[in-house]
């Protein structure tokens, strides 16, 4: 006889799940749906599912909202979105004294030469020497490597350590705004909200120290024309800096600061 798996009792997903529940149901009753609009909401929903959505959707919607409630009283810099585009595992990116880190890239890489400057202290203003970087954005394309893309895997993607200032600076491409997948049931969504689908170009850079919180942010450009209206939600006013022209190349340059560990 198969001896059925005992599983104990979590008050705190006890908690969370009667809250959902609640509020759904509140939603519901404040909508008012008819039994057809409440069918084809759990027909589109299992799309959703089955599509395997539910990740961008979450991303897009909801995401930003966790993040505000959880650190909009906190010091340090503010956190955004990891997106559906991290990828585990890119590499090293070896530092030469006095010369910024080369994200890693094609030989030809096609695009604006960009390069990119950061320094990260904790919240007490101490520089935080050898802090993980990880740095990761799209190609001159619009697209990320490892997903919809002819890139190599980890093509302007790689990871780098803060020199004893707690500064680093990386050379890279501009990144581009973008689309949101559009093809599945988010874009179905977004159509009957006749909302568009943009982000407004940006870094990805994830910073992490012993004894600090890990950092997930985004760092985006001042003048792109998608800053107030990221269909994420995604931009904060302390992530914008501004792409400064030399010619040859763009540079742009933003400090953080990270908390420590409660």
């Amino acid at each position: 006889m198969q001896q059925q798996q005992v599983t104990k009792k979590n008050e705190r997903v006890e908690e969370v799940f009667n809250l959902f529940i609640t509020h759904i149901q509140r939603f519901l009753e404040e909508a008012k749906l008819n039994h057809e609009e409440y069918t084809n909401f759990v027909k589109w929903a299992d799309r959703l599912g089955r599509k395997g959505e539910l990740p961008l959707f979450a991303d897009v919607f909801f995401e930003t909202h966790v993040l505000n409630a959880m650190y909009s009283d906190k010091p340090g810099t503010q956190p955004s979105l990891l997106g559906p585009y991290f990828l585990e595992g890119s590499p090293l990116i070896e530092s030469v004294p006095g010369q910024p880190c080369v994200l890693t890239q094609r030989p030809d890489e096609d695009g604006e030469v960009f390069y990119f400057k950061g320094n990260v202290k904790n919240t007490d203003g101490k520089p935080l020497a050898n802090t993980k970087v990880e740095i990761w954005h799209n190609d001159n394309s619009a697209k990320y490597s490892g997903f919809d893309s002819d890139a190599p895997k980890y093509n302007l993607r790689g990871h780098l350590y803060t020199d004893d200032n707690g500064d680093f600076e990386v050379k890279t491409i501009v990144p581009l705004p973008y689309s949101i997948p559009t093809e599945g049931p988010t874009g179905e969504f977004l159509t009957y909200m006749d909302q568009h689908s943009m982000r407004p170009a940006h870094l990805h850079i994830m910073f992490e120290k012993e004894a600090h919180e890990t950092l997930i942010t985004q760092v985006f450009f001042e003048g792109d024309e998608w800053l107030d209206t990221d269909v994420a939600e995604g931009v904060r006013p302390d992530l914008m800096t501004k792409l400064e022209d030399h010619g040859d190349h763009k540079r742009a340059s933003l400090d953080f600061i990270m908390r420590t560990d409660e």
